[in-house]
């Protein structure tokens, strides 16, 4: 067997067949290599892998058509059929010689990540799962092509029928979509030999043990049916023959039948067995808050998702899938559109797009339309929108709680002074939570309303009235809960303050400078304060919180009847500048009140149960400051909410913050993409080529 595949491999390199092979496929995995991670800076290798898969179509066939059908052309087959080693491993050793050539261009192909990491961060298990996949497609192919090899002495036959075969396979997700978008039996069957869905999945970050076990069986089924087309041959016209060739069929049969119960089997299985998550977000992973949640739903919910099952968005259905496994209570159902168009309209007469998620528990519904649940944004270089992120976990949690709870909480925000509203992500936590949103002019209002569970108040920049103070002091003094920020402004904020003070709280009027260069973000006034741990910043405590333009807070004096936890400050070399309209620099000068200051804190009253959480920076709450870190200023908003919120209530305002679909672009300089361009889609191709050109020259004149 050795020999027989020692053999192979060398005729292999021996012509220029094997050179070739190896210059073409690594010519376009890097000139799209060059395209799209060395050009456009994207660190998914996959995007490269994907684009040259029709490849194969071309350059398999030339690989395996020889392998067989130039013995039965040369009559030594006959050697085969007589030989003392089984036909099992022969078609093995002869499988081995161009797998082994194949491999050596994706062993190439695997070093391309090593290269992108000098640049940037790279999703390494992204994209070494995706080179698997690559792989154990090529090896499908090259199984494929040897057992059409072994159907002909025609080499061009050979060739064409393997690329008939390998176009099939390639083509057949738009073939079964043609025949029935939305399925039938024909089209489950047909979809048996979708040989690029596998790939798909491997490429985009999971590893799906059923995509594994696809293509081992696909290989090891085509290389059975070729031993046993060597098999036939070995007998002679004859009563016998007859005899052989029934078994023979009644053989393959079986291994068809064999591989699509195995198949079969390994689809059957939970998603959490045979599928391992390798993104680095996490995409197509269930967190444990949501977890915990759907394990305990006592109420059954419907998600009716306005698709055909075949057509529907692939990432989505994953995550649906894992919702559906969580418990038994949950139920998914698809609705084609094409079908009942107006299935929409008995939950909302708004409309709806393609892949809409509704959900239902009793008379309580709550749509989630496809366009929320990627987040995008405008890329101004080509003016098309980009997927930054996934929402999918997080609206799907947030609908469930809503539908399964009737009781809903009321948050007010107080407007009527200059205050910053709530927007992006910071207002989708408060709707993730499923808390109502509302203003609330105190000008208008005689008190703050009796449904108030928590008060926002973010960063006046005119000072409340005197009246306006006491109805604020007045909810608080009920056990009223106040989320409370403040921002630098030149106009006396006395009646404001009067509300902190009364707890024990001093606004030190203008900016804190941070002078130690660990606490702040290219500005000594952008912080990034010490973060104190409490159940408030637990999910934020390993990370940084981003504080630009904040104030000090410095607490008065002690008091038996108020606690203070802190929860974000300064260091001791921060200073606060007073006058900040006419600053010159950020040097400290004399009279400048030194720190550490906070610049976060919660603060509870025994007596009354009121509870304050005051953070000094305004802008902190805005989703240009959260791009900073990562999502971790909403996580912070997120929990200082939740944490006011009556014990009885806040187990269900989970927020699942919005995945980032991608990471950050490679900062690649111009000279280094020309010169690993250059290299690697001209230089070592057809120095590859010109070897093989130059090596069959030699053996031809010898």
């Amino acid at each position: 067997m050795r020999a027989i595949w020692k053999r192979e491999f060398q005729a292999y390199f021996q012509s220029v067949i094997g050179w070739l092979f190896l210059a073409v496929t690594l010519a376009f995995y890097f000139l799209y290599f060059y395209v799209y991670n060395l050009s456009y800076g994207y660190p998914y290798i996959s995007y490269s892998l994907n684009a040259i898969a029709f490849i194969f179509l071309v350059t398999v066939p030339v690989l395996t058509m020889r392998i067989l059908a130039e013995e039965r052309h040369a009559r030594t087959d006959q050697l085969i059929l007589t030989a003392p080693v089984s036909v099992g491993k022969i078609v093995l050793a002869k499988f081995l010689a161009p797998a082994a050539v194949f491999s050596i261009a994706v062993a190439v192909i695997a070093l391309s990540p090593l290269l992108l990491g000098r640049f940037g961060t790279i999703p390494y298990a992204e994209s070494y799962v995706a080179i698997l996949g690559f792989w154990l497609y090529g090896l499908t192919c090259i199984a494929i092509g040897i057992f059409v090899s072994s159907l002909t002495e025609s080499q061009v036959i050979a060739a064409v029928l393997t690329f008939i075969a390998l176009f099939l396979g390639y083509m057949m997700d738009g073939i079964t979509q043609t025949i029935s978008s939305g399925g039938n039996l024909l089209t489950r069957i047909l979809g048996c030999y979708n040989l690029t869905a596998g790939l798909e999945q491997l490429t985009n970050g999971r590893l799906d043990y059923t995509a594994v076990v696809y293509y081992a069986s696909m290989m090891v089924l085509f290389l059975f049916l070729t031993a046993q087309s060597i098999q036939k041959r070995r007998w002679s016209v004859s009563r016998k023959k007859i005899g052989m060739g029934i078994f023979n069929t009644g053989f393959c049969a079986a291994a068809v039948a064999l591989t699509v119960i195995v198949n079969l089997t390994a689809a059957a299985l939970p998603t959490s067995v045979t599928v391992l998550d390798c993104t680095s977000a996490g995409l197509y992973s269930i967190t444990e808050s949501t977890k915990r949640i759907i394990s305990s739903l006592e109420q059954e919910v419907e998600l009716y998702v306005l698709a055909s099952e075949t057509s529907g968005d692939e990432q989505l259905a994953a995550t649906l899938a894992q919702y559906r496994e969580l418990s038994s209570n949950i139920q998914v159902t698809y609705v084609d559109p094409a079908v009942s168009p107006n299935f929409y309209q008995k939950y909302t007469q708004d409309p709806v797009s393609s892949n809409s998620i509704i959900a239902v528990c009793k008379d309580r519904s709550k749509v989630i339309d496809y366009s929320e649940v990627y987040e995008t944004e405008v890329d101004y270089q080509t003016y098309s929108s980009v997927t930054i992120g996934y929402d999918a976990e997080g609206k799907l949690t947030s609908a469930i709680q809503y539908v399964t709870n009737e009781d809903m909480q009321t948050v007010y925000a107080v407007t009527g002074h200059g205050e910053s509203s709530l927007s992006g992500r910071f207002k989708e936590s408060i709707e993730k939570m499923n808390l109502g949103l509302k203003d609330l002019n105190l000008l208008v209002e005689d008190a703050v309303p009796k449904d108030c569970q928590a008060l926002v108040i973010l960063g006046p920049t005119s000072d409340f009235s005197k009246d306006d103070a006491e109805k604020v002091k007045n909810y608080l003094a009920d056990g009223g809960k106040a989320f409370i920020t403040t921002q630098y402004t030149e106009e006396s904020m006395e009646h404001f303050q009067s509300i902190l003070t009364d707890y024990g709280l001093q606004i030190n009027n203008g900016m804190v400078v941070e002078a130690n260069d660990g606490n702040y973000y290219q500005n000594p006034m952008y912080l990034l304060p010490q973060i104190s741990y409490d159940t408030v910043t637990a999910e934020v405590s390993d990370a940084y919180v981003f504080a630009p333009y904040a104030q000090g807070l410095t607490q008065l004096q002690e008091d038996d009847t108020i606690s203070y936890t802190e929860l974000l400050s300064t260091s001791e070399q921060a200073y606060i500048k007073a006058d900040v309209q006419n600053m010159t620099g950020f040097e400290k000068e004399e009279g400048d009140l030194t720190g550490p200051f906070l610049i976060g804190v919660s603060v509870a009253d025994t007596t009354s149960h009121a509870q304050l959480l005051v953070y000094t920076s305004t802008m902190m709450f805005t989703d240009e400051a959260d791009q900073q870190v990562s999502g971790k200023n909403a996580a912070l908003f997120a929990s200082s909410i939740r944490s006011m919120i009556a014990e009885s209530d806040a187990s269900g305002l989970i927020v699942i913050p919005v995945k980032p679909y991608t990471l950050e672009s490679l900062v690649i300089a111009q000279g280094t993409i020309l010169l690993t361009g250059f290299c690697s889609v001209i230089a070592v191709p057809l120095a590859l080529a010109a070897a093989g050109i130059l090596i069959w020259m030699r053996r031809r004149k010898a």
